[in-house]
This record gives C-alpha cells, sequence and structure tokens, in this order.
C-alpha cells in the first residue's frame, strides 16, 4: 500500500482524499475524505477574477487540509486546480497562496485531463461487473464546468464543456445579486438552452448516444440521489453505485425548479452550499440523460479524487 493525498479543487467545492492504494489490485482504501464548500469560482464567469473572499475561503480550508495530511502521513500529495482557476485572470495569486500553504504547485489542469482523472476514478471497480454493460458515459457535473468521457476500459473520447451548477445559477437565475426564488420559466428556459448548446459541442467529439451505462458524479448528481431515496442525512455508502431512474430525476428536477430556498434547505440530505445551485445542477443531469435516452443514471462516490490518488500512486512507484 501506498499512503497518498488528492486534492480536488472546484469551482464550488475543495475535495480532499487521503487513501491507501495497492496498484496491484486496484484496491483504494480511505482514510480521510472530505469536501467543503469554498465558492471558489464566485462571480468568475461576470469578472474573469477570483474574489478576494473566495480565495480567502479556499485558502482556510487548505490550511485545515494541511494539518489533516500531515496527520495521516500522506506520502505524496496533488493537487489539482478546475475549472474555475483555469478561466481566472488572476490565477497566480492563487497558486502562490496554494503553495505557501501545502507545499505544491497546483496543477490548472485542462477539461480532458480532467475527465482522464474522472473516468478512472468512477469505472476502475465497476470493469467486469456483468449488471453495467460498457460503454461507459461517465460525466462530472462540476461547479463551472461539466466533463463528458466515453470508454471501455480507457478513455476513448472526452470533452470538457462551460456548464456547471455554479455557473448556470449565475449566468440565468440571478437578478440583482439575489437567486431567483423559484426561478422563472423564461429564466429555466434560457438555462436548458445554455445546456442543449453544450451537449450539442460535447457530441461533436464525444459520442455521447453510444454509451450503454451512465454513470453520474459530483455533488449535484450525489444529492438527486440522496433525495430520491429519501435519506435523513448524507449517506455516502446508501449513495455510492444507486440508481435513480430517467422519471424520478424528472421529478426531482421539477420540484427543484418549483422550490423555494426554505424548502430546499429543509431537505435534510441537502448541504447548505448547494441550495442555491442545485436545481440547475439537477437539470444539467436531467438534460443528458435526455439527450441520450439513458433510463438510469448510476451514481458515484468515486471520481476524479480516486483517479488522481491513483495516479499519486504510480508516480511514487
Amino acid at each position: 500500500m501506498t499512503r497518498v493525498a488528492a486534492i480536488d479543487c472546484g469551482t464550488n467545492s475543495i475535495r480532499l482524499l487521503v487513501a491507501d492504494v495497492d496498484l496491484r489490485t486496484g484496491e483504494l482504501v480511505d482514510l480521510d475524505r472530505r469536501m467543503t464548500i469554498v465558492r471558489l469560482g464566485q462571480g468568475v464567469d461576470r469578472t474573469g477574477r477570483l474574489a478576494p473572499e473566495a480565495l480567502e475561503r479556499t485558502f482556510a480550508a487548505c490550511r485545515d487540509y494541511a494539518a489533516i495530511i500531515k496527520e495521516h502521513g500522506a506520502e505524496r500529495l496533488r493537487f489539482v486546480a478546475t475549472s474555475a482557476s483555469r478561466d481566472a485572470e488572476n490565477r497566480d495569486e492563487f497558486v502562490r497562496g496554494v503553495m505557501d500553504i501545502l507545499g505544491v504547485e497546483p496543477e490548472v489542469v485542462t477539461g480532458d485531463q480532467e475527465a482522464e482523472f474522472s473516468f478512472t476514478g468512477a469505472t476502475k471497480e465497476l470493469v467486469g461487473r456483468e449488471d453495467l454493460h460498457r460503454p461507459y458515459l461517465v460525466v462530472d457535473i462540476g461547479g463551472g464546468s461539466t466533463e463528458f468521457v466515453v470508454g471501455e476500459e480507457h478513455v476513448r473520447a472526452a470533452r470538457s464543456v462551460d456548464v456547471g451548477c455554479v455557473r448556470m445559477t449565475e449566468r440565468h437565475l440571478v437578478r440583482d445579486g439575489v437567486v431567483s426564488d423559484p426561478p422563472s420559466e423564461e429564466q429555466i428556459a434560457a438555462m436548458r438552452a445554455d445546456i442543449e448548446a453544450a451537449l450539442d459541442l460535447a457530441e461533436e467529439t464525444v459520442p455521447l448516444r453510444e454509451a450503454r451505462t451512465l454513470v453520474g458524479l459530483a455533488g449535484s448528481v450525489t444529492t438527486v440521489s440522496a433525495i430520491a431515496q429519501d435519506l435523513p442525512d448524507y449517506d455516502s455508502a446508501r449513495i455510492h453505485h444507486s440508481r435513480i431512474s430517467h422519471d424520478r430525476v424528472r421529478e426531482i428536477t421539477d420540484w427543484l425548479l418549483r422550490s423555494t430556498h426554505a424548502e430546499r434547505a429543509a431537505v435534510p440530505s441537502m448541504h447548505p452550499g448547494r441550495v442555491d445551485v442545485i436545481a440547475a445542477g439537477a437539470l444539467v443531469l436531467l438534460a443528458i440523460m435526455e439527450r441520450i435516452g439513458a433510463e438510469e443514471v448510476v451514481v458515484s462516490e468515486h471520481d476524479i479524487l480516486d483517479g488522481i490518488a491513483f495516479k499519486v500512486a504510480e508516480a511514487a512507484r
């Protein structure tokens, strides 16, 4: 076993995984897995810059994670930064802050690299299961972007497009600095048109409709699963590899788009940081399912973090 740490810093959240990895068996054993909502991408779509308060929230989480990594004695750390820090004019400020706290330079990866990590993390334990047919389509619905990857045991095609729960919310559902509660039909239609255009773009390079199993990753998808199961709290064990039908996803999405902030916040499995952006994330998932004709989505808690951890262990050999 090789003890490694992986950090995934996205538009909405920053996540840490400390794990023991056995490359011979493909086994990954969690020692610590956690997520903090930091909204690093706050306003990036509008201003092109990372906000000072967003940077400070992110650096505070990094300081917490540094203590956890030291406590577990991880041999290697890899820090991957995704959509928001790719887009920002002042990303050098972000890079310097992370290096000062964690001692490693954040890798501002491309969308295609992000997709490779996600596919590895999500499918490594699915290979060989007779009830799940290949090729897989892995969709990682983040805050600023969504990654699409089609493959069997390895990636065949991948594409990242700029639709995510935070970006769609800020672009279409915010009026005068406040999230519409609930949004109007016109706002929903505009958001849906934006998502459909992004799917058209993804299909230029990724054969989405060839997929036989849809695997959904990240907080929007796992939260929809928690709601579908009516969980009394967020339960990773019950969410991981759960299957949610298209009809159920549609029902939940319709409810989220009609609900108020207070109604969404009252859902026991809802993270407070997702209350305002979950409706947009669910709509992205629904649009994908409708585009490819998927009858269900297989939900995975193993995603880009696990893929990063496997790559760190491979580099340590």
